[in-house]
């Protein structure tokens, strides 16, 4: 297997200048996803990065298959042809949706306060209801209503194809996976351009610096749907929510503190619930869950985004208190009970 030599944490300022290869033309020949390979690449040492394609796909697939099981390879590979019958057959409703265009999705300030990438620049437009919880405009309403509307047109193909799909997750029976139907590499750029440079900034902690890849879906809630959502942790890094529409009462999110992986399924104490009425968010870790929408049809637009280096990181990790409200909490107790320690054997020394 190649030499981990030839990867660097953290992409260096060359990386900024050098243009990605384009692997979506080799994707018949290779073992994984382009988008895999493209993310990899901005980790490439300097005498990688300037060498050939060739070399680079040698490189990065050595290196992948001594961390990807079989099992893993055999789903992904599953997944891709899987993709493929239906990029082959279903006809998209709007055409723009599938190639980012900053001034087609996004209002003028997030668009501003991006190219600016600063840290007064978010400030600007960000507010933070709740710790991890980030609250700003983004998208342009007509993006909205197009997406909508997409996903109603494929929903509607999928219906007289009688196309059996997947759905987003486990916890969501009416939605659908938006990388399925040919959206990935929009939504892969989104993730890169428009939501890195704030998670950078916001989630350094829980590797929000190092985002490589994302699983995109909407999620659909109604009388005649899913009407709640129960207290969970999304399997993100960083999860960006933005409400579609369209009418409906209800749906308030909720969220119970940042947690880590040991802490997901700790019983949560009441004074940290809070309650939120608004639906475009970008957070991360948090434990959360949506109360039943009462009337209406609600959907909501989910991008997760993750990161392998934190994920791998993570493994050898033990404490995670600078970011784990719970973590924290046990910590704080375990100082006290050590100082109520302390004071009974000086009293009694005494």
């Amino acid at each position: 297997m190649s030499s981990l030599k030839g990867l660097q944490l953290i992409p260096s300022v060359e990386v900024e200048h050098h243009k990605v290869e384009n692997y979506e033309e080799l994707e018949s020949k290779l073992e994984f996803s382009p988008l895999l390979y493209s993310s990899l690449e901005r980790h490439l040492s300097s005498n990688l990065l300037n060498s050939s394609r060739d070399n680079k796909v040698q490189f990065m697939s050595d290196i992948l298959l001594g961390y990807s099981p079989l099992s893993e390879r055999i789903r992904t590979q599953k997944q891709n042809e899987y993709r493929q019958r239906i990029i082959s057959n279903y006809q998209p409703l709007h055409s723009m949706l599938y190639t980012m265009k900053a001034t087609n999705f996004f209002v003028p300030s997030f668009i501003k306060a991006i190219s600016e990438n600063s840290v007064e620049s978010f400030r600007k437009i960000i507010c933070e209801p709740y710790p991890g919880v980030l609250s700003f405009e983004m998208l342009q309403p007509r993006f909205c209503e197009m997406l909508l509307e997409e996903v109603e047109n494929f929903e509607k193909w999928v219906r007289e194809t009688k196309f059996r799909i997947m759905r987003p997750n486990a916890m969501s029976k009416f939605g659908a996976v938006l990388d399925d139907f040919g959206l990935q590499n929009m939504l892969q750029k989104f993730m890169e351009d428009f939501i890195l440079p704030i998670s950078r900034v916001a989630f350094t902690e829980v590797g929000g610096s190092t985002l490589d890849s994302h699983h995109g879906f909407v999620v659909e809630y109604g009388m005649d749907k899913g009407v709640d959502l129960g207290l969970h942790v999304d399997d993100a890094e960083v999860t960006l929510n933005v409400c579609l529409g369209k009418h409906f009462t209800g749906g308030d999110l909720f969220f119970q503190g940042v947690r880590c992986e040991k802490h997901m399924n700790t019983e949560t104490r009441p004074e940290v619930k809070v309650f939120f009425t608004f639906f475009n968010s970008l957070s991360n870790y948090s434990t959360h869950g949506a109360r039943a929408t009462t009337s209406g049809r609600r959907t909501n637009l989910l991008i997760w985004c993750r990161s392998s280096v934190f994920r791998e990181m993570r493994k050898y990790q033990t404490d995670f208190s600078s970011w784990c409200a719970e973590c924290k909490r046990d910590e704080e107790e375990r100082m006290l009970q050590k100082l109520a320690t302390l004071k009974i054997s000086a009293v009694s020394s005494l």
